[in-house]
């Protein structure tokens, strides 16, 4: 009996920590490592200054707030990230899923005043631009305006250390159908990378993987650059030294919450300018920037300012990884700083002249020089982090990105997209942000 007892004694005692074992595991399995780069972007948020990816999609037809969250619950949620929210720790951070998750909170509904248009949705864009998501929660939400020009407008917000544009881009278009009957134009998200996936947080890898068939300049980048990012993995503090240098490389990291006014221009027909591009032997992306800059050109001749060779220089990410990755959402895209010729006043000599700036970086190192930047600010301590954007956050005048956008009419919640539009996030001391989708 002695011995019944002992045992069960014993076995009454373990109990307990296996069960604190078991809830430690469970504990562990809902949680998984935030990368470098990603938890660089999360720290640079400031009070008024939001890493914040907006979007807006304007329906044809009214939807309701429960299809919304319908296809919300259907299709945003198959990604497992979008219930994680960032959780601060000893060691950095991690992605913990949200045991208190609420889809109503997440999804809302909010009205416009009757017969408000571009104006009234731009004030609100405007507003939720320059909103703190919780940290409390996934960082993201929806907003649905049901009454906006006899159809609907829905609002995206997340934040940047979920994804990059690219990456969001995939996830929204793999939400979408060619018709109301509900055939899926977007790609269908492959099943989530493995947990050794998710915890691989070794720069290098990110570094070189994502150029696979994607950018030539690796080879010509050579052993100079993998010594580079090799050298700001083992110590984050030689990308000081490297910014205070030059400068000429992310000086950008901290460049993305818009605080200020949101707008839209006009679409312009896409066949006319692939049109333009054929006919001067230049890209669509070539004759979209001497757009831009054009228009640039005509502000500030506006305003009276002058403008004979005059050069702005915006910051234009890079895409580091193959679309068929996209499901895996993170930042993985570099950065290079393009001149805009604002001072030439020929459109096709300004054309010439961005077409050769463009082709002048595509042999750059800057853009996986910048990732490796990024992963050594995530990395290191915060006080290395403000350091480095203090120093890096000087050398350009626009944010400017293009992403490619869907290349066929698409239905959201079974309603026709009539428009897709995005805003990227820029620091305070950039005064604009030029977003394009074609």
């Amino acid at each position: 009996m002695r011995r019944f007892r002992c045992e069960t004694f014993y076995a009454t005692l373990a109990r307990p920590v296996s069960c604190r074992q078991t809830a430690s595991a469970m504990a562990e399995k809902k949680r998984e490592s935030m990368s470098s780069v990603d938890v660089a972007w999360l720290r640079m948020d400031r009070p008024s200054n939001l890493m914040v990816i907006c979007g807006v999609l304007v329906l044809h037809e009214r939807i309701t707030i429960a299809r919304l969250r319908s296809t919300i619950a259907s299709r945003f949620l198959r990604f497992p990230r979008f219930r994680q929210r960032p959780l601060p720790t000893v060691s950095g951070f991690q992605w913990q899923t949200d045991e208190r998750f609420d889809l109503a909170y997440h999804v809302k509904r909010i009205a416009l005043q009757r017969g408000a248009g571009d104006v009234e949705l731009e004030a609100l864009v405007s507003k939720f631009v320059g909103t703190p998501l919780d940290p409390q929660h996934p960082l993201w939400q929806f907003h649905l305006i049901p009454n906006y020009k006899g159809g609907s407008a829905v609002v995206l917000r997340i934040h940047h250390c979920y994804a990059d544009g690219i990456a969001l881009i995939q996830v929204l278009l793999s939400m979408t159908d060619t018709d109301r009957a509900g055939r899926r134009a977007g790609p269908v998200p492959l099943p989530p990378p493995t947990r050794a996936e998710v915890e691989d947080d070794d720069p290098l890898a990110q570094l070189i993987a994502p150029l696979s068939g994607v950018l030539e300049m690796a080879s010509k980048a050579g052993s100079t650059l993998l010594e580079k990012g090799a050298q700001f993995w083992r110590d984050p503090a030689k990308a000081v030294g490297l910014a205070e240098q030059g400068g000429a490389l992310a000086t950008e990291l901290a460049k993305l919450a818009l605080m200020g006014e949101d707008s839209w221009a006009d679409p312009l027909p896409l066949d006319e300018v692939k049109a333009i591009g054929k006919a001067l032997g230049s890209s669509v992306n070539d004759v979209l920037l001497s757009s831009v800059t054009g228009a640039l050109r005509a502000y500030l001749v506006r305003r009276g300012d002058a403008v004979d060779g005059v050069v702005i220089r915006a910051l234009v990410p890079v895409n580091l990884r193959p679309l068929d990755q996209a499901y895996r959402l993170g930042n993985k895209f570099g950065l290079v700083f393009l001149e805009l010729p604002v001072g030439i006043e020929n459109p096709v000599e300004r054309l010439y002249a961005v077409r050769a700036n463009m082709r002048s970086l595509k042999g750059s190192y800057q853009p996986v020089i910048a990732l490796g930047i990024l992963a050594a600010m995530g990395a290191g301590p915060q006080i290395l982090q403000e350091r480095l954007l203090a120093m890096l956050a000087k050398n350009a005048t626009a944010v400017m990105t293009n992403v490619p956008g869907p290349q066929q009419p698409l239905y959201f919640a079974a309603a026709r997209i009539d428009r897709l539009m995005f805003w990227v996030p820029q620091s305070g001391d950039i005064g604009m942000g030029v977003s394009i989708m074609t």
